[in-house]
């Protein structure tokens, strides 16, 4: 097995390739996990009180945490899917 010198040319060059992954995964959008009351009904375009209703009936799934409902982006992604739910 050889030795192997690494020159600064090879050091800088992994630098600039280390800081564009860096950048990249920064610069990477993830999408929201769960959502808030105004977020679910602008998504659905609906008042407060039809997802009120919609809660009530137990079509749409939430979570309490505090005073704030949450809701999983995954499950009003499978309520839209199963309903064929579309905005006016």
């Amino acid at each position: 097995m050889g030795i192997q010198v690494l020159t600064a040319d090879d050091l800088e060059k992994f630098r600039v390739q280390l800081m564009t992954d860096i950048e990249n995964l920064l610069n990477t959008k993830h999408p929201k996990k769960w959502l808030k009351t105004h977020e679910v009904m602008e998504l659905l375009g609906i008042s407060e009180v039809t997802l009120q209703h919609l809660r009530n009936r137990g079509q749409i799934p939430f979570r309490k945490l505090g005073g704030t409902c949450l809701y999983s982006a995954e499950e009003i992604d499978d309520y839209l899917t199963k309903s064929k739910y579309t905005k006016l």
